[in-house]
């Protein structure tokens, strides 16, 4: 099997893909990693620190949405170049500039451009593999969001050193040589030999299909992006953690949604996308129901490594999905799961920051996020039973 996915594609694209998204994934989620040191230092409540969490997040829906169409239009090499220099700006605006609260917001808003990456990376990956290794293609260049466990490691250690506003100057460094190696590395994959139908990303939901992947996506990844970025500051409010050891923890949960995003997808193209991502849904709402109750520090750790773990997975198989059902809009439809993956991701710290703030604690947060990920694996299961009959590849019926 491994053989025949090395001959089916090109390997020097697909590790150019993983590349820009893992340096654009540390980028992305750079302000959670410094978020119990900008809290700090700026004097930060719950729902403000949420807020800032959430941020980046929701800058990468906006941008997601743009730049999916242009990855059909300019093409995917030229747009993966374009937006890593792209980062540059708001990597320096934090590293010079941001001394108060709205600065930090605001440059959290434009780190969006890299949470972006999703346009470039899975299209790229995507277009030069066959149908048959779609879930493992998508899945081994998504699991560049293991970017998440470097800056949650990085991060706080070259914080204690240099400060956050370092932080951020030293993070162009990894962007550079990122902007070199896809550069050299990807090549233009071929374009669908019709062309792309006309419309832009959100013509995409006036269709069936895209709404339940949409749906989807953000539950899954929008817990897992929302929970990495979020824990930093979660284990030094609910544990009284120092912020390295923190970062630590967050790092170590976060690395299993990275890990097991290709195992997900490689799962899908066995046993089909819909039945692997309601499975790992149904156990990964059980365990965060468990962490409503509180746990003791051991056991949270053990609880959250096992969610993220699952959810990397269900992020995998809805991947393996898109390529299935909407082959022939490959680069748009990226772009608009993406972006519904960044509203989740924007939701769940802001709502845990709110809700932590007016009840005092994290037991209602997690409670809400065991019944959204529960409905939405009842939902995929109800999808393998209409997919299963309609199983054609492509947009299936217009919804009015």
């Amino acid at each position: 099997m491994a053989k025949g996915f090395r001959q089916a594609g090109h390997t020097p694209s697909l590790a150019a893909a993983l590349i820009h998204f893992d340096v654009s994934f540390l980028c992305w989620v750079l302000v959670g990693a410094l978020g119990p040191y900008i809290a700090d230092d700026l004097g930060l409540t719950s729902t403000q620190k949420g807020l800032m969490v959430a941020i980046p997040p929701l800058g990468g829906a906006a941008f997601r949405l743009l730049l999916g169409p242009l990855s059909d239009r300019v093409g995917i090499k030229r747009l993966g170049l374009i937006t890593l220099g792209l980062t540059f700006v708001p990597l320096a605006w934090g590293a010079t500039l941001a001394t108060t609260y709205a600065q930090v917001l605001g440059v959290g808003l434009l780190l969006g451009v890299a949470g972006a990456s999703f346009a470039v990376a899975l299209p790229l990956a995507s277009r030069w593999y066959p149908p048959e290794h779609q879930g493992l293609a998508l899945g081994i260049a998504g699991a560049g969001n293991s970017g998440t466990v470097i800056a949650a490691l990085a991060a706080p250690r070259l914080a204690e050193h240099v400060g956050w506003q370092g932080t951020f100057a030293l993070a162009m460094v990894p962007v550079a040589l990122a902007w070199i190696a896809f550069a050299v590395l990807a090549k233009e994959p071929p374009r669908p030999v019709d062309g792309p139908p006309p419309g832009g990303s959100l013509s995409l939901l006036r269709e069936q299909d895209p709404r339940w992947l949409c749906a989807f996506y953000m539950v899954s990844f929008g817990g897992f992006v929302g929970l990495s970025g979020y824990l930093p500051i979660f284990f030094v409010d609910r544990f009284g953690l120092t912020k390295v050891a923190a970062g630590g923890f967050a790092a170590l949960c976060a690395v299993a949604g990275s890990l097991l995003r290709p195992v997900g997808g490689a799962l899908a193209d066995r046993l089909g996308g819909t039945r692997v991502l309601a499975a790992v849904l149904v156990v990964a709402g059980c365990l965060v129901a468990i962490l409503a109750t509180l746990p003791p520090l051991g056991l949270t750790v053990a609880l959250l490594f096992s969610v993220l773990g699952l959810l990397g997975m269900g992020n995998g198989a809805v991947f393996q999905l898109v390529g299935r059902r909407v082959p022939e809009r490959v680069g748009a439809m990226t772009g608009l799961v993406g972006a519904a993956g960044g509203l989740g991701g924007f939701v769940l710290p802001f709502g845990f920051g709110a809700l932590a703030a007016s009840t005092g604690g994290f037991t209602m947060g997690f409670a809400v996020l065991a019944g959204t990920i529960g409905l939405a694996s009842l939902a995929a299961a109800s999808r393998d039973r209409v997919w299963s009959i309609a199983p054609r590849p492509g947009l299936v019926e217009a919804v009015a």
